[in-house]
Protein backbone atom coordinates (compact mmCIF):
# COMPACT_ATOMS: atom_id res chain seq x y z
CA UNK A 1 0.00 0.00 0.00
CA UNK A 2 1.81 2.75 -0.91
CA UNK A 3 1.97 6.18 0.88
CA UNK A 4 1.86 9.97 0.04
CA UNK A 5 3.35 12.65 1.94
CA UNK A 6 1.89 12.97 5.44
CA UNK A 7 0.98 16.86 6.69
CA UNK A 8 0.27 16.90 9.89
CA UNK A 9 -0.17 20.34 11.96
CA UNK A 10 -1.74 19.72 15.63
CA UNK A 11 -5.37 21.39 16.24
CA UNK A 12 -6.01 22.71 12.34
CA UNK A 13 -9.11 22.28 10.76
CA UNK A 14 -9.50 20.37 7.70
CA UNK A 15 -12.33 19.89 4.89
CA UNK A 16 -11.43 16.64 3.32
CA UNK A 17 -13.35 15.77 -0.07
CA UNK A 18 -12.99 11.97 -1.28
CA UNK A 19 -14.73 11.02 -4.74
CA UNK A 20 -15.67 7.48 -5.88
CA UNK A 21 -13.68 6.29 -8.81
CA UNK A 22 -13.77 7.54 -12.95
CA UNK A 23 -17.02 9.36 -11.40
CA UNK A 24 -19.33 6.45 -10.79
CA UNK A 25 -22.13 7.18 -8.47
CA UNK A 26 -21.15 4.32 -6.34
CA UNK A 27 -23.46 5.78 -3.12
CA UNK A 28 -26.25 6.27 -5.05
CA UNK A 29 -28.41 4.08 -2.83
CA UNK A 30 -29.04 5.07 0.81
CA UNK A 31 -27.89 1.57 2.54
CA UNK A 32 -24.09 2.30 1.11
CA UNK A 33 -24.15 5.78 2.06
CA UNK A 34 -25.59 4.74 6.04
CA UNK A 35 -22.69 2.60 5.80
CA UNK A 36 -20.45 5.17 5.36
CA UNK A 37 -21.36 7.13 8.36
CA UNK A 38 -21.50 4.24 10.40
CA UNK A 39 -17.85 4.02 9.66
CA UNK A 40 -17.22 7.42 10.26
CA UNK A 41 -18.84 6.72 13.96
CA UNK A 42 -16.77 3.30 14.12
CA UNK A 43 -13.69 6.04 13.15
CA UNK A 44 -14.55 8.78 15.83
CA UNK A 45 -15.17 5.46 18.43
CA UNK A 46 -11.45 3.93 17.52
CA UNK A 47 -9.60 6.80 16.53
CA UNK A 48 -11.21 9.67 18.34
CA UNK A 49 -11.52 11.40 15.03
CA UNK A 50 -13.02 15.31 16.43
CA UNK A 51 -16.00 15.17 13.56
CA UNK A 52 -17.01 18.60 13.37
CA UNK A 53 -19.70 18.42 10.05
CA UNK A 54 -20.23 15.96 7.02
CA UNK A 55 -22.37 15.37 4.13
CA UNK A 56 -22.31 11.98 1.56
CA UNK A 57 -23.48 12.31 -1.75
CA UNK A 58 -23.46 9.98 -4.81
CA UNK A 59 -20.43 10.09 -6.13
CA UNK A 60 -18.10 11.86 -3.40
CA UNK A 61 -18.37 12.85 0.58
CA UNK A 62 -17.26 15.81 2.36
CA UNK A 63 -15.87 15.59 5.91
CA UNK A 64 -14.92 18.11 8.36
CA UNK A 65 -12.19 17.54 10.73
CA UNK A 66 -10.24 18.82 13.27
CA UNK A 67 -6.80 18.11 13.87
CA UNK A 68 -5.80 15.78 17.36
CA UNK A 69 -3.26 12.86 16.82
CA UNK A 70 -0.94 12.23 13.65
CA UNK A 71 -2.13 9.35 12.96
CA UNK A 72 -5.82 9.92 13.33
CA UNK A 73 -6.97 11.20 10.09
CA UNK A 74 -5.19 8.65 7.89
CA UNK A 75 -6.22 5.78 10.04
CA UNK A 76 -9.73 7.03 10.12
CA UNK A 77 -10.30 7.59 6.35
CA UNK A 78 -8.57 4.36 5.51
CA UNK A 79 -10.95 3.00 7.94
CA UNK A 80 -13.91 4.22 6.43
CA UNK A 81 -13.10 4.05 2.47
CA UNK A 82 -11.73 0.70 2.90
CA UNK A 83 -14.78 -1.05 4.98
CA UNK A 84 -17.08 0.81 2.67
CA UNK A 85 -15.72 0.27 -0.38
CA UNK A 86 -14.96 -4.08 0.75
CA UNK A 87 -18.92 -3.81 1.64
CA UNK A 88 -20.03 -2.33 -1.26
CA UNK A 89 -18.07 -4.81 -3.72
CA UNK A 90 -18.89 -7.57 -1.85
CA UNK A 91 -22.48 -7.20 -2.22
CA UNK A 92 -22.18 -6.74 -5.70
CA UNK A 93 -19.62 -9.16 -6.79
CA UNK A 94 -17.26 -6.42 -7.68
CA UNK A 95 -14.04 -6.24 -8.18
CA UNK A 96 -11.84 -3.22 -8.84
CA UNK A 97 -11.34 0.86 -7.21
CA UNK A 98 -14.40 2.25 -5.44
CA UNK A 99 -12.55 5.03 -4.36
CA UNK A 100 -9.99 7.80 -6.45
CA UNK A 101 -6.67 6.74 -4.80
CA UNK A 102 -6.37 10.05 -2.86
CA UNK A 103 -8.59 12.33 -1.24
CA UNK A 104 -8.18 16.25 -0.76
CA UNK A 105 -8.00 18.09 2.46
CA UNK A 106 -7.73 21.79 2.58
CA UNK A 107 -7.62 23.86 5.93
CA UNK A 108 -9.50 25.86 7.21
CA UNK A 109 -9.07 29.00 9.67
CA UNK A 110 -11.19 28.87 12.92
CA UNK A 111 -13.24 31.65 12.41
CA UNK A 112 -15.85 32.91 10.19
CA UNK A 113 -14.14 31.17 7.40
CA UNK A 114 -15.09 28.05 9.75
CA UNK A 115 -18.63 28.67 9.72
CA UNK A 116 -18.76 29.61 6.03
CA UNK A 117 -17.47 25.78 5.76
CA UNK A 118 -20.10 24.24 7.91
CA UNK A 119 -22.82 25.82 5.74
CA UNK A 120 -20.82 24.71 2.60
CA UNK A 121 -21.03 21.29 3.12
CA UNK A 122 -24.68 20.93 4.50
CA UNK A 123 -25.66 22.81 1.56
CA UNK A 124 -24.11 20.65 -1.42
CA UNK A 125 -26.92 18.90 -2.19
CA UNK A 126 -29.00 21.95 -2.20
CA UNK A 127 -26.98 23.03 -5.06
CA UNK A 128 -27.18 19.71 -6.28
CA UNK A 129 -30.75 20.20 -7.04
CA UNK A 130 -31.56 17.61 -4.87
CA UNK A 131 -33.33 19.11 -2.25
CA UNK A 132 -34.32 22.93 -0.96
CA UNK A 133 -33.23 22.63 2.75
CA UNK A 134 -30.67 20.47 4.30
CA UNK A 135 -32.83 19.20 6.83
CA UNK A 136 -34.48 17.20 3.37
CA UNK A 137 -31.10 14.92 3.45
CA UNK A 138 -30.26 12.59 5.91
CA UNK A 139 -26.57 12.22 5.39
CA UNK A 140 -25.41 15.25 6.48
CA UNK A 141 -24.70 17.06 9.81
CA UNK A 142 -27.65 19.73 9.61
CA UNK A 143 -30.10 17.44 11.33
CA UNK A 144 -27.69 16.44 14.39
CA UNK A 145 -26.39 19.59 15.32
CA UNK A 146 -30.27 21.28 15.67
CA UNK A 147 -31.12 17.52 17.44
CA UNK A 148 -28.55 15.42 18.17
CA UNK A 149 -29.73 12.05 19.32
CA UNK A 150 -29.25 10.21 22.55
CA UNK A 151 -26.42 7.34 21.03
CA UNK A 152 -24.31 7.40 18.17
CA UNK A 153 -23.50 11.39 17.86
CA UNK A 154 -21.60 12.30 15.15
CA UNK A 155 -20.48 15.81 15.68
CA UNK A 156 -18.05 17.44 18.18
CA UNK A 157 -21.00 20.57 18.71
CA UNK A 158 -18.81 20.81 21.86
CA UNK A 159 -15.78 21.37 19.54
CA UNK A 160 -17.82 23.56 16.98
CA UNK A 161 -19.64 25.68 19.91
CA UNK A 162 -15.10 26.65 20.97
CA UNK A 163 -14.19 27.00 17.79
CA UNK A 164 -17.12 29.55 16.53
CA UNK A 165 -17.18 31.94 19.69
CA UNK A 166 -20.63 30.80 21.05
CA UNK A 167 -21.45 31.02 24.96
CA UNK A 168 -23.19 27.81 25.08
CA UNK A 169 -24.64 25.14 22.52
CA UNK A 170 -28.31 26.15 22.38
CA UNK A 171 -26.51 29.81 20.79
CA UNK A 172 -25.00 27.99 17.92
CA UNK A 173 -27.58 25.78 17.04
CA UNK A 174 -29.87 29.08 16.62
CA UNK A 175 -26.67 31.19 14.91
CA UNK A 176 -26.13 28.04 12.78
CA UNK A 177 -29.46 28.03 11.81
CA UNK A 178 -29.61 31.49 10.91
CA UNK A 179 -26.13 31.27 9.27
CA UNK A 180 -27.96 28.67 6.99
CA UNK A 181 -31.58 30.41 6.39
CA UNK A 182 -29.36 33.25 4.80
CA UNK A 183 -27.21 31.93 2.58
CA UNK A 184 -30.50 29.94 1.15
CA UNK A 185 -32.26 33.19 1.06
CA UNK A 186 -29.61 35.49 -0.45
CA UNK A 187 -27.35 32.87 -2.45
CA UNK A 188 -28.93 29.53 -2.48
CA UNK A 189 -25.49 28.32 -1.71
CA UNK A 190 -23.67 29.02 -4.97
CA UNK A 191 -20.65 27.26 -5.32
CA UNK A 192 -17.49 28.32 -3.89
CA UNK A 193 -14.37 26.44 -5.59
CA UNK A 194 -12.23 27.51 -3.03
CA UNK A 195 -13.02 24.85 -0.32
CA UNK A 196 -12.77 21.63 -2.43
CA UNK A 197 -9.61 23.05 -4.60
CA UNK A 198 -7.24 24.91 -2.10
CA UNK A 199 -4.59 23.75 0.18
CA UNK A 200 -5.99 26.44 2.64
CA UNK A 201 -8.25 29.19 3.38
CA UNK A 202 -8.58 31.96 5.35
CA UNK A 203 -7.23 34.98 6.27
CA UNK A 204 -3.59 36.25 5.03
CA UNK A 205 -1.80 35.91 7.92
CA UNK A 206 -3.18 32.15 8.71
CA UNK A 207 -2.02 31.16 5.06
CA UNK A 208 1.35 32.34 5.32
CA UNK A 209 1.55 30.63 8.66
CA UNK A 210 0.10 27.01 7.06
CA UNK A 211 2.67 27.77 4.15
CA UNK A 212 5.39 28.18 6.72
CA UNK A 213 4.15 24.96 8.89
CA UNK A 214 3.69 22.84 5.94
CA UNK A 215 7.32 23.32 4.83
CA UNK A 216 9.69 23.80 1.77
CA UNK A 217 7.24 22.14 -0.87
CA UNK A 218 4.41 25.17 -0.70
CA UNK A 219 6.83 28.03 -0.46
CA UNK A 220 6.10 28.71 -3.74
CA UNK A 221 2.33 28.38 -3.85
CA UNK A 222 0.35 31.31 -4.33
CA UNK A 223 -1.69 33.03 -2.51
CA UNK A 224 -4.93 34.28 -3.95
CA UNK A 225 -7.42 37.06 -2.64
CA UNK A 226 -10.94 35.92 -2.77
CA UNK A 227 -13.10 38.71 -1.49
CA UNK A 228 -10.50 40.92 0.61
CA UNK A 229 -11.24 38.97 3.56
CA UNK A 230 -11.03 35.27 2.36
CA UNK A 231 -7.32 34.04 1.19
CA UNK A 232 -7.07 30.63 -0.01
CA UNK A 233 -3.70 28.71 -0.82
CA UNK A 234 -3.75 27.37 -3.97
CA UNK A 235 -1.02 25.58 -7.00
CA UNK A 236 0.81 28.82 -8.86
CA UNK A 237 -0.90 27.71 -12.35
CA UNK A 238 -3.30 24.90 -11.61
CA UNK A 239 -6.58 24.97 -13.67
CA UNK A 240 -9.50 23.77 -11.30
CA UNK A 241 -12.41 21.64 -12.85
CA UNK A 242 -13.61 20.38 -9.59
CA UNK A 243 -17.27 20.00 -9.37
CA UNK A 244 -17.83 18.21 -6.53
CA UNK A 245 -21.44 20.27 -6.04
CA UNK A 246 -23.16 18.74 -9.58
CA UNK A 247 -22.01 15.93 -9.19
CA UNK A 248 -20.12 15.70 -12.62
CA UNK A 249 -16.77 16.71 -12.95
CA UNK A 250 -12.77 16.18 -11.96
CA UNK A 251 -10.59 16.95 -9.04
CA UNK A 252 -7.53 18.36 -10.26
CA UNK A 253 -4.66 15.82 -9.34
CA UNK A 254 -2.02 19.03 -9.10
CA UNK A 255 -3.58 20.29 -5.75
CA UNK A 256 -3.71 17.32 -3.98
CA UNK A 257 -2.11 16.49 -0.62
CA UNK A 258 -2.84 13.76 1.35
CA UNK A 259 -2.26 11.19 4.64
CA UNK A 260 -2.67 8.10 2.40
CA UNK A 261 -3.57 6.32 -0.76
CA UNK A 262 -4.79 2.92 -0.71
Amino acid sequence: MPRANKHFIPGYIWHITHRCHDQEFLLKFSRDRQRWVYWLFEAKKRFGLCVLNYSVTSNHIHLLVKDTEEETIPNSIQLIAGRTAQEYNLRKKRKGAFWEDRYHATAVEADGHLIRCLVYIDLNMVRAGVIHHPSQWAYCGYNEIQKPPQRYRLIDQAALQELCGMKDIGQFRKSYQHWVETILATQNGNREPNWTESIAVGSKSFIEETKKKLGIAFIKRKVFNENGERFALREPHATYKADFDTENADLSNRNRYNWNNY
